[in-house]
């Protein structure tokens, strides 16, 4: 196992699914970890489920919202005194549609969520920490932006625009910050649900390891990444696909659309 001792990490996202399984692995790996998402409940119980107030903190709020962010950094340099990581794995894919029948104010939330509020949340953690004592990121990225995904194109629009923002990022913040990202294919989660219930064999017959894939299989990667083991990787996007990308491209009936 790999060790984040006496690190913090904000975990956006983190009540449930691929959020919560990575600030599961990371307080495994000895960090202290605050975790955001907009409900205060689910977040008070997954607090809970980590092992309390010595190792959890919760912050609800919108990932989006400014003030929000402020008050969940300030509220993580008070509680653990630092803030070493961030995962920004908040998405919202709000729509499914051709995008050219996407209404504009959905398409402006979807990069608001998906691009700019990454973009304030590593503004906010190099402004308040990691600009001067060093850090490591990791953007929740999706093969839906490396490859054409009909259905739910400008989500894969968005998540493309995160991968790029992550590799000029690992220029900009270098050599202080490392800036990655992963890219899950389809994972069980509440929020891809859509994607594969009532169909999941013939969803996952299209995947090469012949099953979809879980939030543990994600945030084993995300731990990785933020960890000395990887502190020669930076710019980098990491497919966690179960093979999808080796059959040449990813098909809609892959990705459940």
């Amino acid at each position: 196992m790999v060790s984040l001792t006496d690190q913090v990490a904000i975990v956006t996202g983190a009540s449930r699914g691929i959020g919560f399984e990575v600030a599961r692995e990371l307080v495994r790996a000895g960090a202290k970890v605050s975790l955001t998402a907009r409900q205060a409940e689910p977040l008070e119980a997954a607090v809970e489920e980590l092992g309390g107030g010595e190792v959890a903190l919760a912050v609800a709020g919108r990932a989006d919202d400014p003030l929000h962010q402020q008050d969940a950094v300030r509220r993580t340099l008070e509680t653990f005194g630092r803030i070493d990581i961030l995962v920004n794995n908040t998405g919202i894919n709000p729509v499914h549609a051709p995008m050219l029948d996407v209404e504009p104010a959905a398409a402006m939330k979807i990069f608001g969520v998906n691009v700019l509020a990454p973009l304030a949340w590593i503004r906010l953690v190099r402004d308040a920490w990691m600009g001067e004592h060093g850090g490591a990121i990791v953007n929740m990225a999706s093969v839906a932006g490396l490859r054409p995904s009909p259905g739910i194109g400008l989500y894969g629009v968005s998540k493309a625009a995160l991968i790029r923002l992550t590799s000029e990022l690992a220029m900009e913040l270098s050599p202080v910050i490392r800036v990655n990202a992963v890219a899950p294919a389809v994972v069980k989660t509440r929020f891809a649900t859509a994607l594969f219930a009532g169909r999941e064999d013939t969803v996952a017959s299209a995947y090469p390891l012949k099953r979809l894939g879980l939030p543990r299989d994600v945030a084993g990667a995300v731990t990785f990444l933020l960890s000395d083991e990887a502190a020669w990787i930076t710019g980098q996007t990491l497919v966690v696909d179960g093979g999808l990308s080796l059959t040449g491209g990813v098909e809609a009936s892959a990705l459940g659309v």
